[in-house]
Order: C-alpha cells, then sequence, then structure tokens
C-alpha cells in the first residue's frame, strides 16, 4: 500500500523508517507546509517524495498524523473528502479530544492511536531507527470504526512488531498523565528548581545520573507540552494533587524524624518495579 506520513519528526519520521525496514509500503509520502523542513526531509531520505496535501490524499491508501493535537484538530476539515477505503491514524498524545473532533463522514476510517514510545528530542533529525519495535501501541474507541480500516492498521503494526492494546480513550487519557504527563512536569518542575537554586558551575560539577535521569526530559518542546497539558488539563490537575499529598507526607516523616515510616514508604516505591 501507499502510505502518507503528515509530521515527519521524531515519530513520523522514524515510523517512515520502520516501514521501509520492513518492505510495508509501496511508496512512502511526506507533507509539510515548511520549505526548509522540506529540504531536510528529503536530505534525510525519509519518505520517497513530498507530496502537497491534496496529492497526498489522493495517493495515500493510509495516512499517518504523526503531528501535535492541536494541528491534528485543525486538520479535519482537510480530510473530510479522503475515499472511503483510505484510512487515517494519528498519534496524538491525548485522545479524548480528537475522537469528539473527528467529523462523522470520516469516523469509520479514523483510527485513534497512541505509541508509547518517543524521547525528548524533535525534528526530522531526530528520527531513529527501531523507535516502535517491541513497544505498545494504545488504539482508542475502535467500536466506531470499521473492520476493513481496523484489519489494515492492525497488520502494519504487527509486522513492525508492537503490542496493541485497545482501549477507551478517556481511560487512556487518565493512565497517559500518570505515565507520561505527569512525569514530564515533575521532570520540568525539578529543572526549575535546581537553576533556581544552584549557579552554572555547580550543576555542571555536580550533577550526576539520578538528575540527569529525572531532569532528561526537560528538554523536550515547551510548545509541545503546553498543548499536552492544556489538553489533558482535568486529568493533570487530579494528578497534582495525588502527588502533592506524597510530597507533604515525606515532608512530615522528615520534620519528624520518622525515618522507619519513610524506610516502609520507599519500599512500597521500589515495589512499583517489580511491575515494570
Amino acid at each position: 500500500m501507499n502510505i502518507g506520513i503528515i509530521g515527519l519528526g521524531l515519530m513520523g519520521g522514524s515510523i517512515a523508517k520502520a516501514l521501509r525496514k520492513y518492505d510495508i509500503a509501496k511508496k512512502i509520502y511526506g507533507f509539510t507546509r515548511s520549505q526548509t523542513t522540506a529540504k531536510e526531509i528529503k536530505k534525510l531520505n525519509l519518505v520517497d517524495e513530498i507530496l502537497s496535501l491534496e496529492e497526498l490524499k489522493e495517493k495515500s491508501d493510509l495516512i499517518i498524523l504523526a503531528i501535535p493535537v492541536d494541528s491534528i484538530l485543525a486538520m479535519m476539515n482537510d480530510l473530510k473528502d479522503i475515499s472511503q477505503n483510505t484510512s487515517i491514524i494519528d498519534f496524538g498524545s491525548t485522545k479524548s479530544i480528537i475522537v469528539e473532533n473527528i467529523p462523522k463522514c470520516i469516523r469509520k476510517n479514523f483510527i485513534a492511536a497512541h505509541p508509547m514510545t518517543g524521547n525528548e528530542k524533535f525534528g526530522p533529525k531526530a528520527a531513529i531507527n527501531d523507535l516502535y519495535e517491541g513497544k505498545t501501541i494504545v488504539l482508542c474507541d475502535l467500536e466506531q470504526n470499521d473492520d476493513y480500516h481496523i484489519k489494515k492498521v492492525y497488520k502494519i503494526f504487527q509486522k513492525i512488531g508492537m503490542r496493541i492494546i485497545r482501549m477507551n480513550s478517556k481511560e487512556h487519557d487518565i493512565h497517559a498523565c500518570y505515565m507520561s504527563h505527569l512525569p514530564h512536569l515533575i521532570s520540568f518542575s525539578l529543572a526549575n528548581t535546581v537553576m533556581s537554586k544552584e549557579d552554572p558551575k555547580s550543576i555542571i560539577a555536580l550533577a550526576a545520573g539520578g538528575f540527569k535521569d529525572m531532569s532528561r526530559v526537560a528538554k523536550s518542546s515547551p510548545q509541545m507540552w503546553t498543548d499536552i497539558f492544556r489538553q489533558n488539563k482535568d486529568n493533570l490537575l487530579s494528578s497534582l494533587n495525588l502527588f502533592e499529598e506524597h510530597i507533604q507526607n515525606i515532608k512530615s516523616m522528615l520534620e519528624n524524624d520518622d525515618y522507619d515510616k519513610m524506610n516502609d514508604w520507599m519500599k512500597k516505591a521500589n515495589s512499583l518495579h517489580k511491575i515494570l
């Protein structure tokens, strides 16, 4: 099949590499509004051809939207005229808002998905091999999709070697909040806390593995994560309230020199990695 990718940064560029590696696509097309980005995509040989949006819609059997959620929402009307046989899949980080805004005329075509993978890098140069292999992809609200499109999408991700999970979009947004959105917010907070207290020379001299691991995702795109935090605001506020309870709890243990309780508290945290 011919596959069109809109957005060829980390996620889109890496899926292009996977499609080529596993010989899934006859042709891989790309679309970008930026001429600078188009030149970079061509230089990296991420796709076979850069097309206009209209050409990509006409020639693609499957369209992948690997762009931020706000951009996906803005593009909905442009996709209304696709063929009934053209499948659409989005890689947005929040799902409810996307599902709620899919036009009825393409609802059966449009599969809401979230690959549970990525890193803090962005742009075409961030595209890497093997980003998707062995990872989980969540497909949401499939009861609203036509079997023809579901089977097509399953075939692609199974061939890449991904674990497929079906989930309600609202449940997805809650789980994604705790597994991804809250950790990113904490990482940004940690980075700002340290920068407000320590001078750059001390940070360079003393920052070790623990700090680097926890602050790594604070290098992520501020614009992208501002959008994600806004889109999943209610779930994020709920998770922050719970996190604040734990911070107050450990603060109380320190104030009261209750180190036995603190030890038990950390042992409970250790048990998470028996699950992971």
